[in-house]
């Protein structure tokens, strides 16, 4: 195992600054249907990769859609590796709606700004200032490390890590366990306490596309066979469903968790627990957990008709729905009752629900990571609303935590910056996270 008295440089700390900066400034914006050039900060990841004496792939499903993959031999051979992994595509952002250009990566009064500063070219960074610091230091890993920056997550995944895992596992020989974004930040619940969720687990995705069929007609005409009405009908049934509390394990064990450090007794195995109740004592903590407890299907689009006094044949609507690891089936018997027989549903993108053990070796060496440098914080498990690149990676058999730290200042509202306007990250905070991710590492 490498020496624990080791300590981050002065060059990994300018370094991650420097990175987060520099990735930011290459415009990687993935606009869904296939929109989007990562390959420039492919190469830009690699470069700095290969300058530490690395030997990164880069992998192409389609062209310019560019992945790279690099391994760090550990001590011992005989370990399980674990996989680092970090997406190099961004999500669209309008100029016009930022104090600063999103794609200038400025530096101004202790904060990184631009897109993809906290989704994640910011853990990207770290990933690359504490690798390169290993090959100034001649620091080993334990076990092996498997370096993936992938593209696409921010669309279907099918250029990225999907495609990696389907057509190159061989690349990822021996992981078994993997670490990527949304976990291990501050969280501030505005009464003292700074909370640091780590992920280990994630909802299952299901986008769905809604087609109704009817009688197309002229639109002054009694028409009771309307596929927007019937589409509309299904629609509002979806959204005013109230799907019914669904604890996993690691939900369980967060809202016990957080319960504890507010000395209230969670009683997630009474028959008389109510999650509602519970969340409603957590406060502001509850944001952490509320939208795990349940499975959720919220439409996002409608399309229909070409004139307004023509009646269409069909109209369409999709449905953002997420369910939890063994909800699946619940929620495609319920989308069966809700849209009725006149409505058409069918998953235009699925993915699973994840869930890691939070009893593990590996979840406590993050735990102890963030509690050396973060000693009044505390750590709390936590399952992710929406979904990442670890989704892909589990095909091979790899459990996946989200774990990409980040020491914030009150008032910085981490989860709101996440596709939003103004997305920054301050300095310090990118410190910390490769000081943490340092250690992780270095103990995993």
């Amino acid at each position: 195992m490498a020496d624990q008295a080791f300590q981050v440089d002065e060059q990994a700390l300018d370094e991650v600054v420097t990175f987060t900066s520099e990735l930011i400034r290459i415009d990687t914006t993935n606009r869904g249907g296939g929109d989007c050039q990562e390959r420039p900060a492919a190469e830009y990841a690699a470069a700095k990769l290969a300058e530490a004496g690395l030997e990164p792939t880069l992998l192409e499903r389609t062209k310019g859609r560019t992945n790279v993959v690099a391994r760090i031999a550990g001590t011992d051979p005989s370990a399980d590796a674990m996989l680092v992994h970090g997406h190099l595509d961004v999500v669209p952002a309008e100029a016009g709606d930022w104090s600063v250009h999103p794609f200038s990566g400025e530096i101004r009064d202790g904060v990184v700004w631009g897109r993809g500063a906290v989704d994640m070219k910011n853990m990207d960074a770290m990933i690359l200032a504490v690798v390169r610091q290993w090959a100034r230091a001649g620091v080993r890993p334990r076990r092996d490390i498997v370096v993936a920056f992938t593209a696409d997550e921010e669309a279907s995944a099918e250029d990225g890590s999907g495609f990696l895992a389907d057509r190159h596992a061989g690349l990822f020989e021996g992981c078994t366990e993997g670490i990527s974004e949304s976990g291990a930040f501050t969280f501030h619940d505005g009464q003292g306490k700074q909370i640091y969720p780590i992920a280990a687990g994630e909802r299952g995705t299901g986008w769905l596309r809604l087609t109704a069929h009817g009688k197309a007609g002229h639109g002054s005409k009694v028409n009771h066979a309307n596929a927007v009405t019937r589409l509309a009908a299904a629609v509002a049934r979806i959204g005013a469903h109230e799907w019914p509390v669904r604890l996993t394990p690691t939900v369980a064990a967060a809202l016990t968790e957080l319960a504890a450090l507010y000395g209230i007794d969670a009683g997630v195995d009474s028959p008389d627990f109510s999650a509602d109740e519970l969340l409603a004592k957590l406060g502001p903590a509850a944001a952490l957990v509320a939208p795990t407890v349940r499975n959720s299907a919220n439409p996002t689009m409608l399309s229909a008709g070409y004139k307004v006094n023509v009646i269409p044949g069909e109209a369409t609507a999709h449905i953002d729905g997420r369910y939890l690891p063994g909800g699946e089936d619940e929620f495609r018997e319920t989308l069966d009752r809700l849209t009725g027989p006149d409505v058409e549903w069918e998953f235009e993108h699925r993915e699973v629900a994840l869930q890691a053990p939070v009893d593990s070796p590996t979840f406590a060496r993050m735990r102890s990571a963030v509690e050396e440098f973060a000693p009044e914080g505390h750590v709390v498990p936590y399952c992710m609303s929406g979904g990442t690149d670890a989704k892909q990676f589990s095909r091979l058999g790899i459990t996946g935590y989200g774990f990409a730290p980040l020491k914030l200042p009150e008032g910085f509202d981490y989860q709101a910056l996440f596709h939003g306007v103004d997305e920054r990250v301050p300095v310090e905070a990118l410190h910390f996270g490769v000081r943490v991710l340092d250690r992780f590492l270095r103990s995993a």
